[in-house]
């Protein structure tokens, strides 16, 4: 299968606090965390007057609540989520919509976290796709990336909260291989009705699939490519992919849970991660 072309565009630079800086990975991050905590700092420097703020290391400081929520419902100790909670409070800086939107009332979630109603700050699209590319080596185009920021963003508010950041991280860093094959497999089901249809696997084909010029028409080398994916994959052939027929599949073929664009992190930049989280 054809790797997924890089993106062409140019890196985005984020801005910080009047000071900008392009994301490239987590040490960058507690970089930009220790100068925002200085800058705060040298503002209270002056006379002092009006509402008391809440403290530089308060405010980068997991609470013990959605602490316990996070070990419950994920597979990180608590250092592990104390570093990354530091993390995703620098990151929502970087956010322009943080404390924008708010998230649609949730039902039936039986999990710790998650049950929050309301969405007050969170990590947006922009950034997401930043932290993705420079610290995850996850280059793609926009439908996949898309397709994980929605899977990542359990409340459907447009924003990656702490308790999503800590699920979405436990699974790229340590989620078991079933685990990661359903998240794959819901990435790639763009319309999140349970399968993956011919449409949908060309949609995501065409998208990341690399052109040559000489071709005539290259919708065809995609339908020619779907249609030879699908007799290896759809195992009961009705014509679409269901969660089973892909777990089949992978099970036989582990490269395959990738078939149709990478939404996984890299081995190597999920140890340069943790190494760096846990120094």
């Amino acid at each position: 299968m054809s790797k997924p072309a890089a993106s062409s565009s140019p890196k985005k630079k984020l801005s910080m606090r009047g000071g900008a800086i392009v994301v490239r990975g987590v040490t960058l991050f507690l970089a930009a965390g220790k100068g925002s905590k200085s800058s705060t700092n040298n503002n209270r420097s002056g006379k002092g007057k009006g509402r008391k703020k809440m403290s530089d290391k308060d405010a980068f400081k997991c609470s013990p609540k959605l602490m316990e929520a996070a070990k419950k419902d994920t597979l990180l100790n608590r250092k592990e989520i104390e570093g990354l909670y530091k993390i995703y409070k620098t990151l929502i800086t970087f956010s322009k919509t943080s404390s924008k939107v708010t998230a649609k009332q949730t039902s039936g979630s039986s999990s710790g976290i998650g049950k929050q109603a309301a969405v007050s700050e969170g990590i947006d699209r922009t950034v997401f796709r930043e932290v993705l590319h420079n610290t995850f080596d996850i280059v793609t185009e926009n439908t996949m990336m898309d397709r994980i920021f929605c899977v990542w963003d359990k409340n459907n508010c447009g924003l990656i909260t702490a308790e999503n950041w800590f699920r979405g991280l436990s699974l790229f860093l340590k989620g078991s291989v079933p685990d990661q094959i359903e998240y794959c497999f819901a990435v790639y089901d763009l319309n999140c009705d349970g399968y993956i249809t011919k449409d949908e696997m060309f949609q995501l084909l065409r998208n990341c699939l690399i052109k040559h010029p000489q071709e005539e028409d290259p919708d065809e080398s995609v339908k020619d490519l779907v249609d030879i994916v699908m007799r290896k994959i759809d195992k009961n052939k009705d014509g679409k992919i269901s969660l089973e027929d892909f777990q089949k599949t992978v099970g036989e073929e582990p490269l395959l849970i990738e078939a149709f664009g990478k939404c996984l992190p890299s081995e190597e930049s999920k140890i340069t991660f943790l190494t760096t989280l846990t120094s």
